[in-house]
């Protein structure tokens, strides 16, 4: 009888390992790895986690990620930015946390909000963001820029070349720059 069950239990658990390779293939790398940015300044520091979906020769804004409607800033879970400092975005406050963000890309430009509410996941079954706009703590607009060059995988950078701290976003060929600085801390 216990021979019976180990032979049962061994053919399922071989079943199992077949399916996970061959159907689900789980030792394949995924196909919007995960990823961060970090940069440390002086006392400040700040965290980007993020998942980087490839174009793979795809038409990209306007088309797999629509105009005019919130995404999820790259795929699979949502993105998240750390920050350990009181920051301003853009002119507008930002108190130290931890926070996700979202955009709406346009033509020229893209909506880029900052939400204090955590997602397990960046959209639903319906594939509807799972984004909740009653916790924004910001909402800014920056520019779009046409790069030369094409980006192959989305990716989130901080830029601190000039002096002047940005969050940057590229892929396929299309740039944004969002501004950021640390909150003084002295009162007038």
């Amino acid at each position: 009888m216990l021979k019976r069950l180990l032979i049962v239990l061994s053919i399922l658990a071989l079943g199992l390992l077949l399916y996970s390779v061959f159907v689900e293939n789980i030792f394949s790398p995924r196909l919007s790895p995960k990823d961060s940015a970090e940069i440390a300044l002086n006392d400040l520091n700040l965290k980007v986690e993020y998942n980087r979906p490839s174009k793979r020769e795809r038409d990209i804004f306007g088309a797999l990620v629509p105009f005019d409607k919130v995404w999820r800033t790259g795929a699979n879970e949502a993105t998240t930015f750390k920050t350990n400092k009181d920051l301003a975005i853009k002119g507008m406050p930002l108190k130290k946390g931890k926070y996700t963000i979202w955009t709406v890309p346009m033509k020229d430009s893209w909506k880029v909000m900052f939400n204090s509410r955590q997602y397990e996941w960046g959209v639903d079954e319906k594939m509807e963001p799972m984004w909740d706009p009653n916790y924004d703590v910001i909402e800014i607009e920056v520019p779009t820029k046409q790069i030369d060059e094409t980006v192959e995988d989305f990716t989130i950078a901080f830029d601190n070349t000039t002096g002047n701290l940005k969050l940057t976003m590229a892929w396929d060929s299309t740039k944004i720059e969002v501004p950021i600085e640390e909150q003084s801390s002295k009162k007038p």
